[in-house]
């Protein structure tokens, strides 16, 4: 599945944890991992970070990071 959140604010990513699903892998830009205590937050908590000005290596980040989830079975 997809989902695609169109958060407004910081503390929206608190709202969304809860709702998604445990198998679902948060993905997000990586501009907000240079955001000081966000940033720390999202990269302790396993966010994927993809350059979306780059195309083709955030491509390659999602699809490294989608056959790592189905060889190891894991979230």
């Amino acid at each position: 599945y997809v989902i695609v959140c169109n958060h407004q604010a910081s503390l929206d990513l608190l709202g969304m944890v809860e709702v998604i699903p445990d198998r679902c892998v948060p993905i997000a830009k990586k501009e907000l991992l240079y955001m000081g205590t966000v940033g720390w937050a999202c990269w302790l908590s396993g966010i994927i970070f993809i350059d979306r000005y780059k195309r083709e290596d955030a491509i390659n980040v999602i699809s490294q990071t989608a056959r790592t989830m189905r060889r190891e079975n894991v979230r």
